[in-house]
């Protein structure tokens, strides 16, 4: 049976939905993710060394435990698009888009020929190898994956309107930390805020899911307080360095109180 993709779970959705990054090139925190009971992962392939074999087993294994699998792929080139389609991802977010030409470029490489140049691939994964009828593997990929741009520079979030008037784009995230490097602002800026609003108000009169990264649930839930749509929360890594460290310190502390 055919799953809900990550776009018409975005749009039935009555709250933000959250999720984490995955770094780790191991099976087991994908389960102890989906066990924790967040609502999608994000594979990292921009900021960690997973290679196309592992995204593959891991969104079998994210997808087999409910959540729903979106990819960061390495850049902006299109290279990885195709393939990580095929193994029937629920979204892609392509990092570093600067302008409408490059938005343009990935959406089309991500959307079914005649409108875009994504290649038919019925007898892969995400045609069920075969098994799926020809128009319902069509319309998945069309309606159903999420196509998402990354922008993280000034002047992309100035050319918010016309990038999210983009045909087929149906995501957008704004990369906090980057947009900061690349304008030398800090988050708390009135000038970097700005800007912020203006990519939501743009989102939200097109009726386009926007999301973030954040580190702690208290950012996460502000974050949808502010309209964002979907909200990844710390990563895999991060979180286990979280964990180790309040576990040392609390052995260190009772240490030095002599137990």
């Amino acid at each position: 049976m055919l799953r809900t993709g990550f776009a018409q779970r975005l749009a039935r959705a009555d709250r933000c939905l959250y999720g984490t990054w995955l770094k780790t090139p191991a099976l087991e925190p994908v389960e102890i993710l989906a066990d924790a009971g967040f609502d999608f992962l994000v594979i990292d392939q921009e900021h960690a060394p997973l290679t196309l074999e592992f995204a593959y087993a891991a969104t079998v294994a994210a997808q087999g435990a409910g959540m729903s699998v979106l990819v960061r792929v390495p850049d902006r080139s299109g290279s990885h698009l195709q393939r990580l389609l095929d193994t029937g991802v629920d979204g892609i977010l392509v990092p570093r888009v600067t302008s409408v030409a490059e938005a343009d470029a990935a959406v089309r490489q991500m959307t079914f020929s005649p409108a875009g140049e994504r290649g038919i691939g019925i007898t892969s994964r995400a045609g069920r190898w075969g098994g799926l009828p020809r128009a319902e593997y069509l319309r998945f990929g069309d309606e159903e994956v999420l196509r998402a741009v990354q922008l993280e520079e000034r002047a992309a979030i100035e050319a918010v309107d016309e990038i999210l008037d983009v045909a087929g784009l149906n995501g957008v995230f704004l990369g906090m930390g980057d947009l900061q490097l690349s304008s030398g602002l800090p988050e708390s800026d009135p000038v970097l805020q700005e800007l912020v609003d203006r990519l939501l108000a743009a989102a939200h009169r097109r009726g386009v899911p926007a999301g973030t990264a954040v580190a702690t649930a208290a950012q996460a839930s502000a974050a949808a307080d502010r309209g964002y749509r979907f909200v990844m929360v710390s990563n895999d890594t991060s979180l286990l360095r979280t964990a180790a460290t309040s576990v040392v310190r609390q052995l260190e502390e009772g240490a030095s109180h002599g137990v």
